[in-house]
């Protein structure tokens, strides 16, 4: 069987380690309390056990002096030789020499200069705070331009086709992730008094189940995306709707699969906390399949710049296919970012290199993709906007004829 594991997400991890110090140290205290008073003054019988809110200090005779390291929290601070010391007077601990915030340096964990600010100051709450706006106007943003996407596709009969199709799951896709985005927010960092390091309720790990799915969903949409593309030019533009239910099988049921799969192994083996770490290493039962997906994306995106560049160099193919390669190779490079090839670079990185230009890239950057894509796929179409003008110059005809019903019967009346 495989063994049990702990796991905390990386914000808790130096909540739940002060805790855990702070409750060491008061267990200390309380035996020592309990132990009968030696004799003689107060002043004579040194400095009791004291908790100062980052060290436990131990209980020494007056005049002599103790000395602790920096807190070791892997990727928070940086390792030190330099020793806080504090000496035992008869009028108790003296401060500490060095002051921990300059014997103990945080970890540069970003690419700016004022992470020790942002990790510890009003510059923090700022800086998340500024981020979850730009992130909650890029996910409104995109949900509204998807939801009118997919529904210009399903309104006008004439667009709808096995590529609409894909395009109509992959905006879902989207959508499920911004609203799985406001969902975590509200279920996690709703209510301040609950603390989040501590919260381990039924409903904040169906939130990040949902979420996880619908990150997962999102990826191998991505993929199917591809997929249908290279199909498209292998099958010289003739598509197969066969296919379909394979393309909805690998983005809705691979996915199902694998959330599926992760909950029943976090509930038997890791039951901690609201699942939202990846410090755990059942955190790679959804990390690998998101890998996979990326780069099997990222091959088949080399592929199709392969072929494209083939036929559109070959003097067999007549103009107006080299004029429709032409444009399939415009848009396909427009397309990079929805392919995921730049999730390449954060691929293999471990999660804590490069966390703020991290944060930045898939929240703020991230939560505009959906509208890149509703923008890319949709409403710069031609044979979408071509629809729209049809259809509107129907309308209006469709309302002058009425006026004109409504004039000459009220002539003829």
């Amino acid at each position: 069987p495989l063994p049990k594991v702990q796991a905390t997400h990386p914000d808790c991890s130096i909540v739940l380690y002060f805790q855990e110090q702070e409750a060491e140290c008061l267990e200390i205290i309380r035996t020592e309390s309990q132990r009968p008073t030696p004799p003689g003054p107060p002043g004579q019988q040194g400095c009791l056990t004291e908790w100062d809110g980052v060290s436990c200090w131990l209980a020494v005779p007056v005049g002599q002096a103790q000395a602790v390291a920096c807190p070791d929290i892997l990727h928070v601070f940086k390792k030190s030789k330099v020793l806080i010391r504090r000496n035992c007077t008869e009028s108790g601990w003296s401060f500490p020499s060095p002051l921990y915030n300059n014997a103990c340096e945080l970890e540069a964990i970003g690419s700016s200069n004022d992470t020790e600010d942002k990790a510890s100051g009003s510059l923090g709450g700022c800086y998340f705070v500024t981020m979850k706006v730009l992130y909650t106007c890029g996910y409104s943003t995109s949900l509204a331009a998807l939801i009118l996407a997919i529904g210009i596709f399903s309104c006008f009969r004439k667009l709808h086709c096995t590529r609409n199709s894909i395009h109509i799951h992959f905006f879902t896709s989207f959508i499920l992730r911004g609203a799985a985005v406001f969902i975590k927010d509200a279920v996690l960092f709703s209510d301040e008094s609950v603390d989040h390091c501590t919260m381990s309720t039924v409903n904040c790990k169906a939130a990040i189940a949902f979420f996880q799915y619908s990150v997962l969903a999102n990826f191998y949409w991505l993929l199917v995306e591809g997929m249908y593309l290279q199909t498209l030019l292998l099958l010289t533009f003739t598509s197969d709707k066969r296919y379909i239910w394979w393309y909805i099988l690998i983005g809705w049921g691979v996915p199902m699969l694998t959330v599926c799969v992760w909950v029943v192994t976090r509930l038997q083996y890791d039951n901690y906390g609201c699942w939202d770490d990846y410090t755990s290493l059942y955190w790679w039962v959804i990390k690998a399949p998101i890998l996979l997906a990326i780069f099997v994306n990222f091959f088949i995106f080399l592929n199709v710049t392969r072929i494209l560049a083939q036929k559109i160099w070959s003097p067999d193919i007549s103009k107006n296919y080299k004029q429709q390669y032409m444009r399939l190779t415009k848009s396909t490079l427009l397309l990079i970012p929805l392919f995921g090839v730049h999730y390449v670079v954060f691929a293999l990185f471990p999660e804590h290199v490069g966390v703020d230009a991290r944060l930045y890239f898939e929240l703020v950057l991230g939560s505009y993709q959906g509208f890149l894509v509703a923008l890319l796929y949709c409403f710069l179409n031609g044979e979408v906007q071509a629809a729209i003008k049809r259809n509107w110059g129907k309308w209006q005809s469709s309302m002058e004829s009425n006026v004109f019903n409504l004039v000459t019967q009220d002539f003829t009346a």
